[in-house]
């Protein structure tokens, strides 16, 4: 419709204007007298008409343009990896929670330690108990080891899983069609970071904690030892002639 508007008054224009510019020929009665100012007004309405359709429509079409960004920009990101993530760092830490032994809990930690790591043994302490608590520690310090190997496994597993989804989301970045998806695959690019690293930091504690249980138990090892030879020895007046 705006495009037959603008060929009607251009061919008006160019008619109007036509006439105007003719030379002037002897009058009949048969042709009337054309009046050429109010054709020149006529002709300059038109033309600001025409001017004014114009800005209209590049106004309009500003407008369209605005929305279609707008619309792009909220358009959300079709791929998601957040599950994925919750569900590796889940399967992380229940192995944290079935670690045997001294669990990872401070309570419970403190508790254990002071059980079967004493700073020293009371006088008369008898073998069987000493054995007892050297047992104990050593399975502690095992299931320690085993925890940390475990968990070595399952990050060595995810770290393939981990390869997979970064190309994934460094391609939904890359395609990203507006600011909203470059934003969202840039937030899942960075829970995958954060993911990696919770990973690392579990690791460390499960390492540092066997580091530890290992060093107390060779620690407590010489206590046991030194405690077993004074037992064995008595007091000075364990014999009587």
């Amino acid at each position: 419709m705006i495009r037959k508007l603008r060929a009607i008054l251009v061919v008006s224009t160019i008619v109007v204007l036509s006439i105007v510019a003719a030379p002037a020929g002897p009058a009949t009665a048969q042709i009337p007298v054309i009046d050429s100012s109010n054709l020149v007004q006529n002709v300059l309405q038109a033309v600001r008409a025409l001017q004014q359709i114009n800005l209209a429509i590049q106004q309009l079409q500003t407008q369209i343009a605005m929305l279609q960004n707008m619309a792009t920009n909220l358009v959300n990101l079709p791929t998601s990896v957040l599950n994925s993530l919750e569900s590796t760092l889940a399967r992380i830490n229940g192995l944290i929670n079935q670690a045997q032994g001294i669990s990872f809990k401070v309570g419970a930690t403190q508790t254990a330690f002071a059980q079967y790591y004493p700073m020293q043994y009371p006088a008369g302490t008898s073998a069987s108990q000493l054995y007892g608590n050297a047992l104990q520690r050593w399975q502690n310090a095992m299931n320690a080891f085993q925890t940390t190997l475990t968990i070595q496994a399952q990050i060595a597993q995810n770290v393939q899983t981990d390869t997979a989804t970064l190309s994934t989301l460094v391609g939904a970045s890359q395609g990203a069609v507006g600011n909203l998806q470059a934003q969202q695959a840039n937030a899942q690019l960075a829970a995958l970071s954060a993911k990696q690293l919770l990973q690392i930091q579990t690791l460390m504690a499960a390492q540092y904690r066997a580091a530890a249980l290992e060093a107390a138990r060779k620690a407590e090892s010489q206590e046991e030892a030194q405690t077993a030879f004074t037992t064995f020895l008595g007091t000075a007046n364990a014999y009587s002639p």
